[in-house]
């Protein structure tokens, strides 16, 4: 069966050329706005550009970008062409796009011009990149993409795309060893508009629309690409740093209807003096990545008068369960599963449980947005499923009226802000500093992030715990190691670490133990 997501944008084009696609507003005012047509005739050029380079289809290609036009005209063209996108964040230093491009074999990297300097720092170690395609300023040993293009052809490209392409290779955390290439098929966008897309973030053609996921992320494929460009509504992109009444006064200004956040995101806004101040007329408001607070679900509700819904899902599939328009609201719930999928509590077995007994949030492999598997890697592929169920990682509970209840995680996985973050990868960054013996990192509560990354850490010199800049001097240390957002906020010095008898460190004796502490205080 053939798909392009290109070819529905293409579409929605044709139906309504003057339509805004993207509408950007940067910190210093300064804004952008793309129409569809635009949108579609740009990424045309582009994908015939790339072409002419040498990308071609199934080709995997690595994107840096930040948010911006830019993202949304090159997602677009390379999706076109028939290539692999891996999505790149922006915070990701040398080390985690040298495991990207060795893992996926990538060829070309597509980065914005205050990206690159990362990308070189591994051009010794990457032999396989053959092109540097820089978005923006010129820069020396790299090709200006745009610049490039300029002068190809407008005319729709058309590469036959299906099940068998791979258009995502989306990486994520995992508990042991490096990150997992999750595989998403051409397929993927229209199963994903099929149910996230129509039930949950249902997005209205030319109606103003705010994801504030930043491409890198499985989310921003999700919602402020996929869902927001394939419903035919216009994609509002800040490219500034969160701030909340930033946030609000943004959504006044350029009357947002629909908004998807970060419960962060949201708990912030929350706590704003005088929110109701701010002339916000939101329809509609969702977030994903943990469990929304009460506080902040009646506080949006009494005083912005819009209903937050909360929704669930991961990299490997799309959105599973969610409160859905004119849905009851049980706060702390993540809402049911969408009509017609078979999502359930399993036991280790991939056996349901009993109505509200806790075990493994599952969706059944019939799901038609579930992964393809995880590249190169059968064995940790297999591990994911119970018989016909693929385990979540999560647990919960599932109530008499159907709603399922997040419980935590049945792994060491930290969600914290909505990042998705593995220990080991943290681990590995804190044990390369010279004054570290031993370490252990686990989630550890936080009012404002849901969970933060918390490290305990074994000194070589246990003297050295008295210095004041100790702390500090690690954080920045794992903030140049590896992406910034993986670093630990709290760092606890210890003299041992909770093990088995066979070695193994038993991070959840340490999960326990901050969970108790949050608990007493």
């Amino acid at each position: 069966m053939e798909y392009n997501f290109g070819a529905e944008v293409n579409r929605l084009a044709e139906e309504s050329p003057h339509r805004l696609a993207v509408l950007c507003v940067h910190p210093d005012g300064l804004e952008e706005q793309l129409t569809y047509q635009q949108l579609r005739l740009q990424s045309n050029r582009i994908a015939h550009g790339l072409t002419r380079l040498g990308v071609h289809r199934q080709e995997r290609v690595l994107v840096l970008l930040p948010r911006g036009i830019e993202a949304y005209i090159t997602y677009l063209a390379l999706l076109k062409l028939g290539a692999t996108i891996l999505p790149g964040s922006e915070m990701l230093r040398a080390g985690d796009i040298r495991y990207r491009v060795e893992h996926a074999g990538a060829q070309t990297v597509i980065a914005h011009h205050t990206l690159v300097q990362e990308v070189d720092n591994t051009r010794g170690d990457c032999p396989g990149l053959k092109r540097f395609l820089s978005v923006g300023q010129e820069v020396p040993g790299w090709t200006n993409l745009m610049a490039e293009v300029t002068g190809e052809s407008e005319e729709d490209v058309a590469v036959a795309t299906g099940e068998e392409d791979i258009a995502f290779l989306s990486y994520t955390s995992g508990t042991t060893g490096g990150p997992k290439g999750v595989i998403h098929s051409y397929l993927w966008p229209r199963e994903h508009l099929k149910i996230a897309g129509t039930y949950w973030f249902d997005a209205q053609p030319g109606e103003v629309c705010w994801a504030t996921a930043g491409p890198g992320w499985a989310k921003w494929v999700w919602s402020p690409f996929t869902s927001i460009l394939g419903n035919g509504a216009t994609a509002f992109v800040y490219t500034g740093r969160f701030d909340p009444e930033t946030y609000l006064s943004l959504m006044a200004k350029y009357q947002v209807s629909l908004l998807c956040a970060t419960p962060t995101e949201y708990r912030l806004m929350a706590k704003v003096d005088a929110l109701s101040d701010y002339p916000v007329h939101l329809r509609s408001a969702v977030s994903a990545g943990e469990p929304l607070n009460r506080e902040v679900i009646d506080t949006f509700r009494r005083v912005l008068h819009v209903a937050v819904r909360d929704g669930y899902g991961q990299t490997e599939n799309s959105l599973l369960v969610g409160t859905l328009q004119d849905m009851e609201i049980k706060p702390g719930s993540m809402g049911k599963p969408f009509p017609g999928m078979r999502v359930a509590i399993v036991d280790e077995q991939g056996v349901e449980v009993p109505m509200g007994e806790t075990g493994h949030i599952a969706v059944h492999r019939s799901f038609p947005a579930l992964f393809k598997g995880y590249l190169a890697d059968p064995e940790r592929t297999a591990r994911a499923f119970r018989g016909d169920w693929y385990i979540t990682g999560d647990q919960g509970r599932m109530d008499e009226d159907g709603y399922i209840w997040f419980e935590g995680r049945a792994d060491d996985i930290i969600i914290s802000a909505g990042y998705t973050i593995g220990p080991f990868e943290v681990e590995d960054a804190l044990v390369k500093h010279p004054k570290v013996a031993e370490c252990a990192v686990v989630a550890s509560p936080d009012p404002e992030r849901g969970r933060i990354v918390k490290a305990f850490v074994i000194l070589r010199n246990p003297a050295d715990a008295q210095d004041p800049n100790l702390i500090a001097e690690l954080q920045d240390h794992v903030k140049r190691v590896t992406a910034p957002y993986k670093y630990p906020r709290a760092i606890e010095f210890v003299d041992a670490l909770p093990k088995t008898s066979s070695g193994k460190i038993r991070r959840i004796e340490l999960r326990q133990q901050e969970e108790a502490r949050q608990q007493e205080g």
